[in-house]
């Protein structure tokens, strides 16, 4: 019988019958894109897990972090069947990563089922953890970027808005949230746009826009997907027509930023992570990333995977060292720390992130480009599941 093929009861069975929580190391299964389409989003949460294990060594309350990384290529079929085998056969105490929200929900009642923690160290679409009482967030919410957005644009001159996402579950959140909250602040949506998430040519969306003569396209495309769409807006002469790009911090990556060319300086989004970020803290953070990774810079991924691996290690110290999924998920409720982005906690209600949000624009600093922050948004919550209450 394969993985594929387990029946969520012979699946329990199996759990059962592994012993999966006797063991004196921990085992911790990040499942990751490393490659396709999302790979830079697995290499830079890899590397970021790996840094924080070099930095706070691999023992935590007596007993040794095992971390094993598995390439699910962003394939929910994959992930499933990789999440079966990493809590039947490896036993471990922790599944962790997912680079896209289909890759979260597949596993989500895996996790149930198996009362193991799934720490999402990427995917950002705001139902995720209400899929499973064992999903705990450390990445972000799209709406947490969206909403802030939304409200500078209104506030500064941008009245006219045509939208341009992909066209998948994250998309359809970033679309809608931004949408709510701009025509809300007295904005209005000329036009609003999907694009295939797969291999997309922007070039027919951009002309669609640029027709419906908009102030600014807020676009939303996953991580690696960026810089394409700025290739694009840039050939059909948008920034010449005075259309203005604003959006989430997925369109001006960190990590794909320099490579976009000096056309996107000004730039504007909301974004929880920037390189740029002047704390001590992250400062420290991106010396030692850059130097463990050839000069990669970190990204918003790789701080939400250092941080994954910041709230394994502490929960595994607040129990001291039981492996319980709900010892570890209480645990985790409500832990605040100082992370390279700034103050983060685990909200208690909603198991997901609650982080500061800047506003940020493209600069050339020190012949490089960077997202530079010039506002900052307190403590944000998710919007959506906030609007629920």
């Amino acid at each position: 019988m394969s993985c594929r093929q387990i029946t969520a009861a012979t699946f329990a069975v199996l759990l059962s019958a592994s012993g999966a929580f006797a063991q004196e190391s921990v085992k911790v299964g990040f499942i990751l894109p490393m490659t396709g389409q999302q790979q830079s989003t697995g290499k830079q949460i890899s590397a970021a897990v790996k840094l924080f294990m070099q930095q706070n060594g691999d023992t935590v309350a007596g007993k040794k972090i095992e971390l094993i990384i598995k390439d699910d290529g962003a394939v929910p079929d994959n992930s499933k069947r990789i999440a079966q085998e990493l809590m039947v056969n490896d036993k471990v105490a922790f599944v962790a990563g997912f680079g896209i929200t289909p890759v979260a929900l597949a596993v989500a009642p895996l996790a149930t089922e198996a009362k193991v923690p799934e720490v999402v160290t990427a995917a950002g679409t705001s139902i995720i953890t209400e899929r499973s009482p064992y999903i705990v967030r450390t990445s972000f919410t799209l709406a947490q970027s969206t909403v802030p957005m939304a409200d500078w644009a209104a506030k500064n001159g941008i009245k006219k808005v045509v939208t341009l996402v992909s066209d998948y579950a994250p998309g359809a959140d970033a679309e809608a949230s931004f949408k709510d909250q701009f025509i809300k602040d007295g904005g209005t949506i000329v036009e609003s746009i999907r694009a295939p998430l797969a291999n997309p040519d922007f070039a027919p969306f951009l002309q669609r826009a640029g027709d419906a003569k908009p102030d600014a396209i807020f676009v939303f495309v996953p991580s690696g997907q960026g810089a394409t769409f700025v290739k694009q807006f840039l050939e059909r002469g948008l920034d010449k027509a005075g259309i203005k790009i604003i959006g989430p911090g997925d369109v001006t990556d960190d990590d794909l930023l320099n490579g976009m060319g000096d056309q996107v300086i000004g730039t504007v989004t909301a974004h929880f992570y920037s390189a740029d970020h002047s704390s001590p803290t992250n400062k420290a953070f991106v010396e030692a990333f850059e130097k463990a990774n050839g000069g990669m810079r970190p990204n918003f991924m790789a701080v939400s995977g250092y941080d994954g691996m910041h709230l394994i290690y502490e929960a595994l110290k607040k129990t001291g060292g039981k492996t319980d999924g709900d010892s570890l998920v209480a645990a985790m409720k409500g832990m605040k720390w100082e992370s390279p982005r700034g103050p983060i906690m685990i909200d208690p209600d909603t198991r997901d992130v609650v982080h500061n949000v800047y506003i940020r624009k493209v600069e050339k600093k020190n012949g490089q480009l960077y997202n530079v922050e010039f506002a900052t948004v307190e403590m944000v919550k998710d919007p959506v599941k906030a609007a629920k209450k």
